[in-house]
């Protein structure tokens, strides 16, 4: 079988390239190994979805068909250092309605999913595992571990941080563990959240509250391997006790909605995110301490250029050009970077228990909230 693009992975990245892709003459596969699904209650995988992307998910189609009553604006953000430091963010200050959206990945991926299915110009693969992926001049072939051979113009790897597909095409990458892991679970709240995001850089990691629809919140706590073990062996009823008390009551007591989960954190950086009839997107490009939120802005940024590129390509053009991918990876190359150092020094800067670190940490986190010219630089940086 022959195709223009094979996309490798149907997670929110892949998903949202090949239905960017629904207007083009292009043809698409999407290779994933099982359908997703839907948790029975609320899922504890969350993301902030920027306006910017919210804007790319709105011009695919796929934003008006979400549930909106399962989507929180986040309006105000008040970030706390671990002395004394403050830095507040307000949508209302910096012009904007809203300055992210909190949204499930799942919500997210059925949406995209059930879009795919229906698209006249993609071909899904599912459930199916590749095995094999070669490169000649004029095209890729990927074997599928049924047997099957799909040929294309270009190749996508958006199969994760760990991409099959990367290693198969031979690009080896740079793991940095940072001895963390990201505690994630959702809690009603006593008091109401008014749409606003918090955030406490402490002794114990970095811990974030972000609004949920009906009162609710959920849960990042970026926080070493040893107390993050700790955390998931706490009953629920603890579990609460202990993340309202390291918020300081902020939303007054909190009950339980979902059970804790962990994932470990690292940092990852490819030398390369194109070759010869392949991109990287998503996080088999790029991986970041999830202390910015921006780690899913960064795959959607990559589909929307990528697409982009694709769409305006002429018919006679190969999409697979070295050239053309190039463009993508130049185009892509400052704002990956830029978040990577960011999030890394941020991490670095606050994880030491120094008493002139902590001065100087939030000297800075204070002397950026007086200055709102600088404030509103990066609000406008984050909104995408």
């Amino acid at each position: 079988m022959k195709f223009d693009i094979v996309i490798v992975g149907g997670g929110l990245a892949g998903l949202s390239l090949a239905v960017a892709l629904r207007t083009s003459p292009l043809s698409v596969a999407v290779i994933e190994g099982r359908a997703p699904a839907r948790p029975a209650g609320w899922d504890t995988r969350i993301y902030a979805v920027s306006p910017g992307n919210e804007g790319f998910l709105a011009e695919i189609g796929a934003w008006r068909h979400l549930d909106q009553t399962r989507i929180a604006p986040v309006r105000t953000m008040e970030i706390y250092g671990d002395a004394g430091g403050r830095l507040d963010f307000s949508a209302f200050d910096s012009g904007v309605s809203e300055l992210a959206w909190i949204i499930e990945s799942s919500l997210m991926q059925g949406e995209l999913w059930e879009t795919v299915k229906r698209q006249g110009n993609v071909t899904l693969f599912c459930p199916a595992r590749p095995e094999a992926l070669s490169f000649a001049a004029d095209r890729a072939q990927l074997t599928l571990s049924d047997g099957r051979t799909l040929a294309a113009d270009l190749v996508v790897a958006a199969d994760g941080a760990d991409s099959w597909t990367r290693t198969a095409a031979g690009i080896a990458v740079e793991f940095k563990p940072y001895g963390e892991m990201g505690v994630v679970a959702n809690f009603a709240c006593e008091k109401p959240h008014r749409d606003t995001a918090f955030q406490w850089f402490g002794g114990d990691g970095v811990l974030a509250w972000l609004p949920l629809p009906g009162n609710m919140i959920s849960i990042v706590w970026s926080t070493p391997d040893d107390h993050a073990r700790q955390l998931l062996t706490l009953a629920p009823e603890e579990l609460c006790r202990r993340v309202a008390a390291a918020g300081g009551q902020r939303l007054g007591e909190l009950s339980p909605v979902t059970p804790a989960a962990a994932f470990p954190l690292r940092l990852m950086r490819a030398p390369v995110t194109v070759a010869p009839r392949l991109a990287l997107i998503g996080d088999a490009a790029h991986a970041i301490h999830p202390l910015s939120g921006h780690g899913i802005n960064l795959g959607f940024g990559d589909s929307r250029v990528l697409a982009g590129l694709l769409r305006d390509l002429p018919e006679y053009r190969d999409c697979g050009d070295r050239r053309l991918l190039r463009r993508y990876e130049r185009t892509r190359m400052e704002e990956v970077l830029a978040l990577q150092l960011a999030t890394d020094g941020l991490q670095k800067l606050f994880r030491p228990r120094s008493a002139a670190l902590a001065m100087l940490r939030n000297a800075g986190l204070d002397l950026t909230n007086k200055l709102p010219v600088v404030r509103d630089a990066l609000v406008r940086y984050a909104l995408g």
